[in-house]
């Protein structure tokens, strides 16, 4: 089984870490510049439990280096799908899988989704439909990642906490394919149960993100801090209804209530989410995939996202005066 990671960042070189350890020796990862560098000098480096190991995992530059793999994990955020079809290209053969691992709506989501809105294809995550036509929805994958860790270093990635990595098929069906993926996962010490829902658990992370993230990038606010004003809260929690009623049209069941989920996230503590963190370091942030494609979705099912669209309206306007943003090519929303 040659099993390739492309991106290998915190999520993407955590999960190489973690399989190469476990002995997977067909095991490969795209990455570049000091990082890539540190990795074939030193190996991949694990800090998890207090301990550290060295995880002897083959880097490339160029996944051409690499041929045609079994699975191709992609752990690189959303907006930097589009730019990478070339390369993920010479990876892909006739029967690859590609596992999916980016956060918000995906852009495969109305793949083998019954319905009147089956094979639609998502302008806010894939404008061109490129990646549809590229990668192919067939290969797809789709997983929910839940690990947090961090790049310490070049090379180092730290675990902080959580080992689960959520694996559906879009179809729900059990294959063979997820079947012996979650198997090999799960032999590396990391959680991999199979979905037969994966859209609905996509919609449960993606409940917080879309009010959070945005929330904490235009205030500069922690969790708690959001949770714990009544203002941020209250906003925060119509956002989230007005996303289950486009989730809930679509046949998502939310299996836990609004007001549990947001109490969730205050627990967390003073975390600054993933969005927030780009924006104080002039990252492009995941606004696209987290916020516009649900305004779309809202669109596609008559659900209206007013208090979506202000907050969105917004972000966009600071992310693109902190140069975190381009509106070139996108259909704008709110």
């Amino acid at each position: 089984m040659k099993i390739t990671i492309f991106g290998a960042g915190a999520i993407g070189g955590y999960l190489a870490a973690k399989l190469a350890i476990a002995g997977r020796t067909d095991l490969s990862i795209v990455a570049r510049g000091a990082h890539l560098d540190a990795i074939r000098a030193g190996g991949l480096r694990l800090i998890e439990d207090g301990a550290e190991t060295v995880a002897p995992v083959k880097a490339a530059a160029k996944a051409e280096e690499l041929g045609v793999q079994d699975y191709v994990v992609l752990a690189l955020k959303a907006h930097s799908l589009t730019t990478a079809l070339d390369q993920i290209g010479p990876l892909l053969g006739t029967d690859t899988a590609v596992v999916t691992m980016q956060n918000g709506v995906p852009w495969w989501y109305f793949h083998r989704l019954s319905g009147p809105l089956e094979g639609t294809r998502l302008d806010g995550v894939d404008p061109s439909g490129a990646i549809w036509q590229r990668i192919g929805p067939q290969r797809v994958i789709g997983s929910v990642v839940y690990p947090a860790v961090e790049v310490d270093a070049p090379g180092l990635i730290r675990h902080v906490e959580g080992r689960r990595f959520s694996l559906g098929e879009p179809s729900g069906e059990k294959s063979e394919r997820v079947t012996q993926l979650a198997e090999e996962m799960v032999k590396a010490g990391l959680q991999a149960p199979v979905r037969d829902d994966i859209r609905s658990e996509i919609w449960v992370k993606l409940w917080g993100n879309l009010s959070f993230n945005p929330i904490s990038a235009l205030t500069g606010s922690t969790l708690a801090a959001i949770v714990a004003d009544d203002g941020t809260r209250a906003l925060a929690r119509t956002m989230m209804l007005e996303a289950q009623a486009i989730g809930e049209s679509l046949g998502v069941r939310f299996p836990i209530a609004v007001d549990r989920r947001i109490k969730g996230a205050g627990d967390v503590g003073e975390h600054k989410t993933s969005m927030l963190q780009d924006l104080e370091r002039g990252r492009p942030m995941e606004i696209d995939a987290l916020v516009t494609a649900v305004q779309e979705l809202g669109r596609l099912t008559a659900r209206p996202t007013p208090v979506i669209d202000a907050v969105s309206a917004l972000l966009k306007r600071l992310a693109v005066e902190r140069g975190c943003y381009s509106a070139v090519g996108r259909k704008q929303t709110g």
